[in-house]
């Protein structure tokens, strides 16, 4: 196995061999056959272990097993030990997510603070098997059954290609320790259901079972790619255009497709929406209609769905701004306040007004119902409401609206209009330049 790892390193993750490499180590058979294979071909390695304290004495025989592999290797090795059961009931969820979200948080913090490359994880054939399975039971696309990535952003599995079996051959032959893990035995997880009595059927039924899925999976893996081409193809069809952090969908275009939810499935999984009925219906509801994700939003707008990312808190307070600040952080971008002696040229985004005519604190909000002012250029005072509806503005556009005030007065509509009534005239002793930076 080992020369066949060391072809498959060199063929398919070269750029492992100049990196900083850390090997997520439970002290199973699979991450210690890792260890020791990469040690043997030197590879530059370091070990990290997760203590979830779920076990008990075992839990902490793991980790002693662990430190003790380290230092007759002769590698670094991180230890970090979880409340687990506290932050999954804190956070609400199963035991098991509880524990990859600790994992894979603490090795991307250990990356970032202290370097490493890559972060390599034991997975292998039958891993990727057993998840195959277990998406084909809960209902998946396309993507569910291509399985599990050999590289996942910092994330690589140089083993995908090996089997259970080959690994335990491997160590045997090696005469390596490891340590059993006594919940893997257990069949109240679906996984372990699978490994212990679905999977040795289906082996058993033909003694090539594993290589043929393998075939199977690269050629999921091919056809995915090609859809993928022809999604992104008909994503630049559809979409009208990307605003800032927004995307317009064109509903004409959609349903002129031969298979409206399979696109919209394809295009708008990577945001984490799953409700695929809701996300068909928007094509046909009013306007305003929502769908949401955890990070995003589909909007139903007249003639468009739009998709944005969710602020992470709506926005309610007001922001005050003191004579003396130079800048203020604001959720359209930084505003920039300075004392010109003239005029410059004007933009969206730049403005200048007559200084002396304001009234400070001033405040930066959203725009209210029932808010007015006197737009630059025209006689009388408009609706802020009236305003945004006659620019044409979308519902999401709207909502995202802020106003800069002077004593409740609005001095700016702000990446949009000035108010007439701050604006520089001859008159003017102190004019100001106000400047949207945008995040």
């Amino acid at each position: 196995m080992i020369k066949a790892l060391a072809q498959h390193l060199s063929t398919t993750l070269p750029f492992l061999k100049e990196g900083r490499l850390l090997i997520a180590i439970s002290g199973g058979v699979d991450s210690v056959v890792l260890t020791h294979a990469l040690h043997a071909l030197k590879y530059p390695i370091a070990l990290a272990h997760c203590n979830f304290n779920l076990r008990g004495e075992e839990s902490d025989a793991d980790e002693a097993f662990v430190v003790a592999l380290a230092e007759s290797l002769g590698v670094e090795v991180f230890i970090q030990k979880f409340d687990t059961l506290g932050y999954a009931q804190t956070h609400k969820l199963s035991t098991q997510m509880a524990a990859r979200a600790l994992r894979y948080q603490w090795f991307n913090a250990l990356c970032e603070q202290l370097h490493y490359d890559f972060v390599l994880t034991a997975h292998h054939a039958d891993d990727n098997l057993e998840t195959f399975l277990i998406n084909l039971s809960r209902g998946t696309g396309i993507e569910g059954l291509s399985g599990i990535p050999q590289m996942n952003d910092f994330v690589v599995r140089p083993l995908l290609p090996f089997s259970r079996a080959q690994i335990e051959t491997y160590a045997q032959e090696n005469k390596l320790s490891w340590r059993e893990d006594s919940s893997n035995a257990s069949t109240k997880y679906l996984r372990n259901q699978l490994r212990h009595e679905v999977i040795p059927q289906l082996k058993g039924l033909n003694a090539t079972f594993l290589q043929n899925f393998q075939k199977t999976q690269t050629y999921l893996q091919e056809s995915e790619s090609i859809i993928q081409d022809r999604v992104d193809e008909v994503f630049n069809q559809v979409v009208d255009k990307i605003s800032e952090d927004v995307i317009f969908f064109n509903i004409e275009k959609i349903q002129a497709l031969s298979r409206p939810k399979a696109y919209l499935y394809h295009m708008l999984s990577p945001y984490g929406f799953t409700e695929w009925n809701d996300v068909v219906n928007l094509l046909t509801a009013q306007s305003g209609k929502q769908v949401l994700s955890k990070n995003y939003t589909l909007l139903k707008d007249r003639d468009c769905i739009m998709l944005s990312k969710n602020k992470a808190n709506s926005v309610t307070s007001i922001i005050q701004i003191k004579e003396a600040q130079h800048s203020v952080e604001t959720p359209l971008g930084r505003l920039l306040f300075e004392d010109v002696k003239n005029m410059g040229p004007s933009a969206s985004n730049t403005i200048y007004i007559d200084k002396d005519l304001l009234k400070y604190p001033l405040s930066v909000r959203l725009w209210q119902k029932g808010d007015y002012f006197y737009p630059f250029g025209m006689q009388g005072k408009k609706k802020v409401s009236k305003y945004l509806k006659d620019e044409k503005l979308s519902l999401l556009e709207k909502e995202r609206i802020f106003v800069l005030c002077s004593n409740n007065n609005i001095v700016w509509v702000v990446n949009r209009r000035t108010d007439d009534r701050y604006k520089v005239t001859q008159q003017t002793k102190q004019v100001l330049k106000i400047q949207l930076q945008y995040v």
